[in-house]
């Protein structure tokens, strides 16, 4: 498992992010209110760059846990800056049991976990792939609700193609609590597929 940075680490870092990146690329966060205090979540998010995880956490006072694709570990600068950050390599493609199990028990211990359930980055034009179904099915399974945000703007500040960032205006919004529901009768996998296009449309309202 990555090590990552004490707790206390990186509430000292957080204004200090929180400053930089409302001076460069003019970052606001918007239904902040919307963020639980003391309860298990996950955090549902589109992916629009390599400054998500950094810029949609500042907010998120607790300790939080990033699902990240298990490629993005190998990556400059980045691998190593979400490993401090507290991120667990996730297997995209196919079933990675270990890291669910791992992510289910933070859940039910009122931790934090985030996830891109694009499963990587959006299109360059800010617009969302399909989102994947693992966000739904372990909040089902978990028995916690999903906090659904849409990151704005990202993509033109740091697209693909650039090794750095540039100055630019991002906006984070925090969305009402999303509770996944299971019809009666309804199979989890079926429930998930649906829920999934619901929470899809939630994140993309405010595209």
């Amino acid at each position: 498992m990555p090590v990552s940075l004490p707790q206390w680490t990186i509430n000292l870092m957080r204004p200090v992010i929180a400053a930089g990146s409302r001076l460069f690329w003019r970052l606001e966060h918007k239904g902040v209110e919307n963020i639980p205090q003391n309860s298990g979540v996950i955090i549902a998010a589109n992916h629009q760059s390599y400054g998500d995880p950094f810029w949609l956490g500042i907010p998120v006072k607790r300790p939080v846990r990033f699902l990240a694709w298990s490629e993005a570990f190998s990556w400059p600068i980045v691998g190593g800056a979400i490993k401090l950050l507290g991120a667990w390599p996730l297997q995209v493609e196919g079933s990675d049991p270990k890291a669910i199990r791992r992510s289910l028990t933070w859940l039910r211990d009122s931790g934090v976990i985030v996830i891109f359930p694009e499963g990587g980055r959006g299109l360059p034009d800010g617009s969302m792939t399909r989102l994947k179904g693992g966000a739904v099915r372990m909040a089902l399974e978990a028995g916690v609700p999903i906090l659904p945000v849409t990151i704005r703007g990202a993509n033109r500040v740091w697209p693909a193609n650039r090794l750095l960032p540039r100055p630019g205006k991002v906006e984070i919004i925090y969305h009402p609590l999303f509770y996944v529901e299971q019809r009666p009768g309804e199979e989890p996998r079926q429930c998930a597929r649906r829920e999934t296009e619901r929470l899809a449309q939630v994140i993309q309202s405010a595209l």
